[in-house]
């Protein structure tokens, strides 16, 4: 992408960082004080992007054609990240794990500076099937996060937030190694977490271009991005709790990230947007021998690069704010298959002054084997209902979310209620907890 490109984001950066996590997550972003101090996203060098591709392409050619969990090939395809990070300056940690009787890696970069207790993550996985070298699937997003994170150092960003990196092991097997970061992270330590960006397949040979809809603001960051260049975006579905966010957003750490398509077919109405091949698979290659250096769009792998960094300046420049009071309800509470009514877990606020705040936060986590059935209301103590969640998600399971909520016209004190209801038949679950901050 060009410089000129860049300059034209500046004016959408400004704008994006001043609505930033007013109150979206534990140590939560908000807008700085001044705007005009944030500095611009780089144009990450897709040549510098694609170098480490052919590196990457080069260790599996080296190892029996593949970089999986357990070979060669992935053990180097980390010494090479870490080697990169640690002559730019950051620090780096090697954490192992065991999986499928073979050791595993996930490398943790941490650049020095920001503050401690608010933490924006990105991350990737690097492990390939077996096979094939997994250029796209997930070379892509790994060399990505590698250049945004050397840019970081080039630039010598000093951003208010603390930057942190990671590359995952075993993903392909299930998760394994970011489930095994998530896990093994104290609670202190997740509750650092502000966000978790992901970034598993950005460089598809039939691209689209999708934002995951986890998070509202990290979900708004990408489509300004977007919207500076003029391209429409599309939720991402198809790989929606099948990638390294979901440990993090299971941990209630607020996710977002970007994907281009894997064995999904692009549609007529796709194609006639995004270019490419209408009835043709995002990525032909998914998960075989041919996800090679052939097999990536430079255009894609250019716009989601600088995707990439744009996230990292304009989220890392947020000033996180203190919480406000805040009120939980951890009793279980039943929720009944359809077509039983609706059930209410209630919380009694008292002590806090006047209305409630046009940023009320209201955590969320319902465990349910099926998202896309349930409505999920607040109540207020007046009656006005705020919907929350209405049967989104497909077929995923639970329901762990953040939202923000304008209930400025709401007294504060009084009885708020999580109101849930299964309104398809087959699938049940239970209101595992739920906080309103003010």
């Amino acid at each position: 992408m060009s410089l000129s490109v860049s300059r034209r984001l500046a004016a959408v950066t400004a704008f994006a960082v001043a609505g930033l996590f007013a109150s979206a997550a534990p140590a939560a972003l908000a807008a700085p004080t001044a705007v005009a101090a944030a500095p611009t996203p780089p144009d990450i060098p897709l040549a510098n992007v694609k170098g480490h591709l052919s590196q990457l392409s080069t260790i599996a050619a080296n190892n029996a054609g593949n970089r999986a969990h357990g070979r060669a090939g992935y053990k180097a395809s980390i010494d090479y990240v870490k080697g990169k990070l640690d002559a730019a300056g950051f620090t780096t940690t090697l954490q192992t794990f065991t999986s499928s009787g073979a050791t595993g890696y996930n490398l943790i970069a941490d650049w020095p500076g920001g503050d401690p207790n608010s933490v924006l993550m990105a991350g990737s996985h690097l492990d390939s099937v077996t096979s094939g070298a997994g250029i796209n699937d997930n070379g892509s997003g790994s060399a990505a996060v590698l250049e945004t994170a050397l840019a970081v150092s080039r630039a010598g960003l000093q951003p208010t937030k603390h930057l942190r990196f990671g590359w995952w092991g075993a993903e392909e097997l299930g998760l394994i190694g970011s489930k095994y970061y998530v896990n093994n992270l104290p609670a202190a330590e997740k509750a650092k977490i502000s966000g978790y960006l992901n970034f598993d397949m950005i460089g598809s040979p039939n691209p689209g271009y999708f934002v995951y809809d986890d998070d509202p603001t990290i979900e708004q960051t990408f489509k300004n991005y977007y919207a500076g260049l003029g391209i429409p975006t599309e939720i991402e579905t198809e790989g929606d709790g099948r990638s390294d966010h979901a440990p993090f957003k299971s941990a209630g750490i607020p996710v977002g990230g970007l994907f281009s398509g894997a064995d999904y077919t692009k549609t007529a109405a796709q194609a006639q947007k995004w270019g490419g091949t209408s009835g043709q698979a995002f990525d032909r290659c998914y998960h075989s021998s041919c996800d090679s250096l052939t097999n990536i769009n430079d255009t894609a792998l250019d716009r989601n690069s600088d995707a990439v960094a744009y996230a990292i300046w304009t989220l890392g420049a947020a000033t996180p704010v203190p919480p406000g009071q805040s009120f939980e309800n951890t009793a279980d509470v039943n929720v009944p298959d359809s077509p039983a009514a609706a059930v209410s877990s209630p919380i009694t606020v008292t002590g806090v002054t006047g209305n409630a705040p046009a940023t009320t936060k209201v955590d969320v986590n319902i465990v349910h084997t099926y998202r896309g059935d349930l409505v999920v209301d607040l109540v207020a103590p007046d009656g006005t209902v705020y919907n929350l969640h209405n049967r989104t998600g497909g077929s995923a399971d639970n329901l762990v979310q953040t939202y923000t909520v304008n209930a400025s016209s709401e007294v504060a004190n009084g009885v708020w209620n999580l109101r849930v209801k299964d309104t398809a038949a087959q699938d049940v679950g239970y209101i595992n907890s739920w906080k309103i901050t003010f």
